[in-house]
């Protein structure tokens, strides 16, 4: 089945030039030589980036390989201004970051509704002949062309907005706790690399408050590196406010596991390392309160953890409870 998730698409971006300023004397009845009276030319078409919250892919662009904005009008007699060539506006996802193919620089990053960013402006209308008279030179006969507008490509990519990230390897049982605890439907199974593509999911909360959730496909060491799934999809992690580690209980060294999905996430991103951590041992509905007390002693320390099982509903109140305090900074970091 092909995905209707497409999060990194490469456009071609060319806006209009401006249009050529006027060159016109003034010729009525009453004057035949008149000076002159060139109008300027328009502005050529912008190329715009637009958030909106409506999308949540970059889908809508993956066949539109060239966006070219359309040139200003030239300018007209009795000083009158062309038109402004007509604009491209193009709207993406909140969280979409926008490139320089050739450089990699970012340009801007769209993280609000509605926040418009001109990625290719358009060329400035040359000046008419208006412009350029003088005591001296009173019937200029030229004026300035149109500017010429920019030839750019650009790399869109998406980065998910999301409260909470969850990190793991294929089968933690990310999938399965977005299922559980939000209305998201992400595909399920008992093989690696189920997810495919990040599924989000809102989580209801107390008193009619929520949180969005990401399950973003699962991590194998040397991800960082480009294995597996690699950096297609660490990047979403990158604006998540909390990370949400899972492993299941019946990892053989739990420890281990964790220190592994931390060191993907440094090597990719050393900021990662600022983001809060939770800790969520999954599958625990197997676990007595004996087995559980011995495996607290060789678990991680530094990190808040929880045993959680989400098809039996074990711990998801507790989960939530402290995902929401840790989010809204309640507790002590």
């Amino acid at each position: 089945m092909r995905s209707n998730f497409v999060d990194y698409v490469k456009i071609n971006c060319r806006s209009g030039k401006g249009g050529s300023g006027s060159t016109h004397l003034l010729r009525t009845r009453q004057t035949a030589k008149g000076g002159p009276d060139g109008g300027d030319g328009g502005r050529g078409g912008h190329i715009i980036l637009r958030g909106n919250k409506q999308f949540w892919t970059l889908l809508h662009l993956k066949y539109t390989k060239h966006l070219i904005a359309q040139g200003g009008g030239s300018g007209g007699r009795s000083r009158l201004t062309g038109a402004d060539g007509e604009d491209i506006i193009i709207d993406v996802p909140l969280g979409t970051v926008c490139k320089d193919e050739l450089t990699g620089e970012i340009d801007c990053e769209i993280i609000e509704e509605g926040q418009m960013v001109i990625i290719a402006k358009g060329g400035r209308g040359g000046q008419g002949n208006d412009h350029f008279k003088s005591s001296t030179f009173q019937t200029p006969r030229y004026a300035q062309p149109g500017e010429e507008g920019q030839e750019l490509w650009k790399v869109i990519e998406l980065k998910i907005l999301a409260d909470v990230g969850l990190v793991g390897f294929p089968n933690a049982g990310k999938s399965t706790l977005l299922s559980v605890i939000s209305a998201a439907k992400p595909e399920i199974g008992d093989y690696p690399f189920t997810t495919l593509t990040p599924n989000l999911g809102i989580v209801s909360y107390r008193d009619d408050k929520s949180f969005i959730m990401a399950d973003i496909p699962g991590i194998i060491e040397g991800a960082s590196e480009g294995k597996g799934l690699g950096l297609r999809f660490l990047r979403h992690i990158e604006r998540n406010s909390l990370l949400l580690f899972m492993v299941p209980c019946d990892t053989d060294d739990i420890k281990k596991e964790y220190n592994i999905l931390l060191k993907e996430l440094e090597n990719f991103n050393p900021e990662l390392m600022d983001k809060d951590r939770i800790l969520a041992i999954t599958k625990s509905d197997m676990l007595d309160q004996g087995m559980i007390d011995e495996m607290e002693k060789l678990l991680p320390s530094g990190i808040k953890t929880l045993f959680i099982s989400s098809v039996a509903r074990k711990g998801l109140v507790e989960l939530k409870d402290l995902i929401w305090k840790i989010l809204n900074e309640e507790i002590d970091r």
